[in-house]
């Protein structure tokens, strides 16, 4: 007798972005542009705050893990979905499938978890000014760091294992351009409503609660700056203007996406699209522009690149 959990299905076909082929052509253009242009940014970042001692307090630190992170969110996607965009059969193997969810709720868990500790970092840098040193310390800051990762982990693991536990012996169409836990939990040849609660709770009402909990946050900073005559009052009001921004850019399709019952929604692969290739490519760059100190360091690291290959020609 066959194990209930036993996986028939070998391969999933991609249904894709969308059946126009001048809408796909469309959607390759930009999106290679896009990519070609701000995954670079997002390096330039990375580079940027390694090399300059002036920006290593924490909250340079954590821009950098972000930058990271989304650049590595990026080539989860993007790059099979450029890929697929001319093939006639988007075929994506069960390992590969279940390897592509993971690592998308890996990065996308330990980059929520980072904008809370961003949250941290500035409520106590402006509510508690006096203890901050102490309290987000070189080693604070790495332990916060390694968190977040085992947090990141923990939440798509979780979610590996009950979705490897469900049975696949039927249809093996996947209604988007990359598999992800709604779509994929659909196809499984048993009643799922239990594993979808738990999915709901895990993905939507964490990122809810974390998004309700970041814009209190926030909230409070602002009133606290707001009542306040220190000399930082506008670029305080700015970074975290700046972290609102991201928030809701991260938070926003991330919650529509799960939390509700997994029914397909007209928008569905348009809010996909943003949520794992438009925005994630974004956030950093978003934020540096906003941000002078990492801005002047920038141009300072290129003018010196450039001086080196002219003197070196």
């Amino acid at each position: 007798m066959e194990t209930e959990n036993r996986t028939v299905v070998t391969e999933f076909i991609l249904i894709g972005l969308t059946q126009s082929y001048d809408i796909q052509l469309l959607v390759f253009v930009l999106s290679l542009i896009f990519y070609i242009i701000i995954l670079p940014g997002n390096v330039l970042i990375i580079i940027t705050i390694r090399s300059d001692p002036g920006l290593s307090a924490p909250l340079y630190f954590f821009l950098g893990n972000l930058a990271f992170l989304d650049a590595s969110y990026s080539f989860i996607v993007t790059p099979r979905m450029l890929v697929d965009i001319f093939s006639e059969k988007k075929v994506i193997s069960y390992k590969d499938c279940i390897t592509q969810l993971f690592f998308l709720h890996f990065l996308g868990g330990g980059e929520g978890l980072l904008l809370v500790v961003m949250a941290f970092d500035r409520y106590i840098a402006i509510c508690q000014p006096l203890h901050y040193s102490s309290v987000m310390s070189p080693r604070a800051c790495y332990v916060m760091l390694l968190a977040l990762w085992f947090g990141g982990f923990f939440h798509s693991i979780l979610q590996v294992i009950l979705i490897l536990r469900l049975p696949f012996c039927g249809p093996n169409h996947v209604d988007n351009f990359f598999c992800d836990v709604p779509q994929v939990i659909k196809l499984a040849c048993t009643d799922t409503f239990a594993v979808e609660l738990l999915m709901i709770f895990n993905s939507g009402l964490l990122t809810l609660l974390c998004f309700l909990g970041l814009l209190t946050s926030y909230a409070v900073i602002l009133c606290h700056v707001h009542r306040s005559a220190s000399q930082g009052k506008n670029k305080a009001i700015s970074t975290c203007t700046t972290h609102v921004i991201i928030i809701f850019l991260m938070c926003g399709p991330a919650i529509f996406i799960y939390t509700r019952p997994f029914t397909a929604l007209s928008a569905d692969k348009v809010v996909s699209f943003f949520h794992t290739v438009i925005f994630p490519l974004m956030n950093p760059v978003i934020y540096t522009l906003r941000n002078q100190e990492v801005k002047t360091s920038m141009k300072k690291l290129l003018n010196r690149h450039i001086v080196c290959q002219l003197v070196f020609k």
